[in-house]
């Protein structure tokens, strides 16, 4: 062993015993030199000063929240606008789309295993007729707005460190589906170490720690960190439109939108969709202290999740579709301003002290995340349209039932056939088929007044 090398090893050793973790080195002799490498520079990158303060926070109960004032956040229901009023807005967001100062951020670190799928989410092809990744839908929306822009938009992209090569791999064999490849910013979030109740943490491999991604509100200081603001600024991007790439109907830098929230004055916009009920488990918009916030479902009593307005609808009915509008001057200004982080407590494998990997049928382990919606408190308000949940909400988390892809398919496929039953085709034509408007022909349901496009495929209608 170099000298160096010897250095950084008794400084990785040294760390470990000072912070009770000499367990991570217990198989280092037995390692080939590349791996006994790696796992000394996994050491030597650990901030030890926030995991402890990380396993003290997740050993404390939940803190009462009776001191906190909540009071409901309002939507403005974008179908109480008028055909004028709305036209201002898509007006004022093409505007935006047009001098290039809009950006779209993509938070697609997630991997599809609870779908059944081998492979970061966004590669996903729900099983729509043409077959289409969750990907593909949205690089498309983005390259229908940008030809009627004349302007490119850029596309930023999170991904882990677990998915990142695999998801840019998955974009070079597809040509970026057509985008400019210098307009798709690919960045990492960070990640954290998985620890077991006693504070120990665990091994992945017997060279490997255990980490996981830090959440989606590791966004901002990754957006930082990798150079992506300094592009933005270059570029003249001022607003960027959030998303999460597991929505198969987001309408990413949807242009009425941004005109809402640019007209808002405000730095932060979001949209919302009216609960189904009041058990529906989603987090709803909220004030919290005064401020901007999201109130979990799990942190609203029965009577709170129950009570309703005036006029009929819940209170806290305004629920969180992940699709915000965010001023880039404000992101910049937070981007290193610590938020929360939240304690999952999960059943995570891991290499026992036999050298065994250990696969536990209860929770033994506590993952770390951040919140991107604890930043919202930091905006002085915020602006939400509530839009339909038909039209620009579908979910794919779940392998079967709600929020699955059957769901988002079923969705796609109604409104597609809304569409085009406004655009003059026929029921008969409609009748026993599945629709799918690809978003290169019609990225809200506009431009289909010729049906030249229009082709058959077994049960399935395609434009």
């Amino acid at each position: 062993m170099s000298d160096s090398r010897q250095a950084r090893y008794a400084a990785a050793e040294s760390l470990v015993k000072v912070h009770g973790q000499e367990h991570l080195l217990r198989f280092y002799p037995t390692l080939p030199e590349p791996e006994q490498h790696l796992l000394v520079e996994q050491i030597l990158a650990l901030d030890f000063d926030l995991l402890k303060s990380l396993r003290a926070m997740a050993s404390m109960p939940t803190q009462a929240r009776e001191s906190e004032s909540i009071a409901p956040l309002y939507a403005r229901d974008w179908t109480g606008y008028s055909v004028a009023e709305r036209a201002v807005f898509a007006n004022k967001g093409m505007r935006a789309l047009r001098d290039g100062h809009v950006g779209a951020l993509l938070v697609a670190g997630g991997q599809g295993t609870r779908l059944g799928h081998a492979g970061p989410k966004g590669t996903f092809d729900i099983g729509l007729p043409s077959g289409k990744s969750l990907f593909q839908l949205q690089a498309e929306r983005l390259i229908n707005l940008s030809r009627r822009a004349g302007k490119p938009i850029p596309w930023y992209i999170m991904t882990s460190p677990d998915n990142h090569g695999e998801t840019k791999a998955f974009f070079e064999t597809r040509r970026f589906f057509g985008l400019p490849e210098a307009d798709v910013f690919f960045f990492t979030q960070d990640v954290l170490p998985v620890m077991d109740t006693a504070g120990k943490i665990l091994l992945a491999e017997k060279g490997i720690l255990s980490q996981g991604p830090n959440g989606n509100g590791g966004c901002f200081s990754a957006l930082e960190k990798s150079g992506a603001f300094r592009d933005m600024r270059a570029r003249g991007v001022e607003y960027l439109f959030f998303y999460s790439v597991d929505n198969a109907l987001a309408r990413v830098a949807d242009p009425a939108f941004i005109g809402f929230a640019i007209e808002s004055g405000l730095a932060t916009a979001g949209k919302a969709v009216e609960k189904t009920d009041p058990e529906e488990k989603v987090g709803v918009f909220c004030l919290r202290n005064g401020r901007p916030s999201i109130l979990e479902y799990s942190e609203m009593t029965p009577e709170m999740a129950a009570a309703r307005g005036p006029g009929g609808k819940l209170l806290y009915g305004a629920a969180n579709t992940a699709m915000h509008l965010f001023r880039r001057d404000f992101l910049e200004a937070h981007a290193t301003t610590g938020l929360p982080y939240h304690a999952a407590h999960k059943k995570i494998a891991y290499v026992g002290q036999d050298g065994e990997k250990v696969i536990p049928s209860e929770p033994n382990a506590w993952k770390f995340e951040l919140f991107m919606f604890d930043l919202f408190p930091k905006a002085e308000g915020m602006a939400i349209l509530q839009v339909a949940r038909e039209d620009e909400f579908a979910p794919v988390k779940n392998a079967e039932g709600v929020d699955s892809p059957a769901s988002a398919r079923d969705l796609i496929s109604q409104l597609h056939r809304g569409w085009a039953l406004s655009a003059g085709i026929s029921p008969e034509t409609l009748a026993g088929k599945t629709v799918e408007i690809s978003p290169l022909t019609s990225y809200a349901g506009e431009g289909l007044g010729s049906h030249s496009t229009l082709r058959s495929e077994g049960n399935a209608l395609l434009l």
